[in-house]
């Protein structure tokens, strides 16, 4: 007789099509299938339960099944489940948009909302070109990204993206940007100092040259996430701002992973007193509940827009679902339990736990790296320690350190030779014990041949 989990699965295989998996492999393997969460555990079809490593892909905060949120859904679900923000307005929009204009850095005073981080990323994006032209400058058109840069999947978020992994097979559909270098003080020779040093100089040259036809510099603030949790050196974030106000050229922070607490700070920003001309949130906006996400602009972009009727000035961008009352609702509840729990605050101590407890692999002979800001850590695995050799692509060496993680209990996703681990916040100090042990023990096990005293 068929079971549930083996019905399910060969649906899956007939029918499902999953992001950034390679259906080959996932086919050809046992399909993890969840059913159901609590807390920050998730439970499978088969009743094995896990503990969720990695946020639910970087999103989850409170953990899953939260009375709070789970209530605000049901009460606003009892009013009206959605209502377009083309023309009119809904309750929960405008006081969620309130609401974040005051935990922003200032100036962001008004709020743009969509459905994921790169469609919040491509109104930035948008944003920021129409804004020059609207002003009468029309030469203000290309973009700066860094290397490695990830910013989302839509065409305008892959055009200011530079993983070569994920974004080569698309360049011809792209629009070219300027690319400078990220500060990874690990592959650097000259190190951090070193490492921060050209980032600053490849950006005031290309200022210096081109900023008349520059239009915005788009960075992933004090941490850089897709590309192996990249952690920029003290001082680096406010420097770039400070160049671009000097050669007038807008900066677009996307916090949309590092924004509601991961960094310590409720943003990344905040680390280093920055306010950005235009910034774009997600993931932890709604708790990991329900796809919302904002762009925030300055009054003085804002203002770019405001003219009237017949100027046709308007940022004609919009989605159907834009604004949605559930999600702005359960959004606003997650807020509150933030600041109820003082959860932002709380990181700090939880991640000093988190670096205790890791230090012991650092000392391993294929762990070349533990980069770590808050509860965002990346764990980077190398065949050789002193010369930094990496793995090859087909030893497969993250994935096989994940699956051995599931086998124990927890999951995550790797980032290449990169191990993930952004827990919930609301991860106990036991909880994020057992975990570390479970990462610890998977890392051993892949590269060590097993366990090690």
């Amino acid at each position: 007789m068929i079971t549930d989990y083996e019905r399910l699965a060969a649906m899956n295989k007939d029918h499902l099509w999953h992001p950034f998996t390679q259906m080959k492999d996932y086919n050809n393997s046992g399909p993890l299938i969840i059913e159901r969460g609590e807390g920050i555990m998730l439970y499978d079809v088969q009743g094995r339960a896990y503990y969720d490593g990695f946020s639910s892909v970087w999103l989850n905060v409170h953990g899953h099944n939260v009375p709070e949120l789970n209530q605000a859904i049901t009460e606003q679900l009892g009013r009206v489940a959605h209502s377009t923000l083309l023309g009119m307005a809904n309750v929960p929009a405008i006081e969620l948009a309130e609401k974040l204009v005051g935990i922003t850095p200032a100036g962001l005073n008004k709020v743009f909302y969509s459905d994921s981080g790169a469609t919040g990323v491509e109104i930035a994006i948008k944003m920021a070109f129409q804004y020059w032209h609207n002003k009468g400058i029309r030469g203000k058109t290309k973009f700066i990204t860094m290397n490695q840069a990830y910013h989302g999947d839509t065409v305008g978020a892959v055009s200011v993206g530079a993983i070569p992994l994920y974004h080569d097979v698309f360049r011809p559909m792209l629009f070219p940007s300027h690319v400078i270098p990220y500060p990874y003080s690990y592959r650097h020779e000259g190190g951090e100092t070193k490492a921060m040093e050209d980032t600053l100089t490849a950006l005031r040259h290309l200022l210096e040259t081109r900023a008349d036809e520059i239009a915005a510099l788009i960075v992933e603030p004090i941490v850089q996430g897709a590309s192996g949790i990249i952690v920029m050196p003290p001082g680096c974030l406010s420097q770039m701002a400070k160049l671009c106000r000097q050669y007038g050229v807008l900066l677009i922070a996307d916090e949309v992973a590092t924004g509601f607490g991961r960094t310590g700070a409720m943003f990344a920003c905040d680390l280093e007193d920055v306010s950005p001309d235009l910034m774009v949130i997600g993931k932890g906006l709604t708790g990991g509940y329900l796809p919302v996400a904002a762009t925030l602009a300055t009054d003085e972009v804002y203002d770019a827009f405001y003219a009237d009727y017949q100027e046709q000035k308007t940022f004609f961008h919009g989605h159907s679902y834009t604004g949605n009352p559930l999600g702005c609702a359960v959004a606003l509840a997650s807020l509150k339990l933030f600041e109820e729990r003082n959860l932002a605050h709380g990181v700090r101590a939880k991640a000093s736990f988190v670096e205790q407890k890791l230090a012991a692999l650092k000392d391993r002979p294929h762990v070349g790296e533990i980069r770590q800001k808050g509860l965002m850590i990346g764990i980077e695995l190398v065949r050789d320690k002193t010369s930094r050799e990496t793995y090859d692509w087909a030893e497969r060496i993250g994935v096989r350190t994940s699956l051995r993680a599931r086998e124990l209990g927890m999951l995550t996703r790797p980032l290449g030779n990169v191990i993930v681990f952004i827990p919930p916040l609301v991860s106990t100090e036991a909880e994020l014990d057992a975990m570390t042990d479970i990462l610890e023990q998977s890392i051993l096990h892949v590269t060590e041949g097993g366990p090690v005293a």
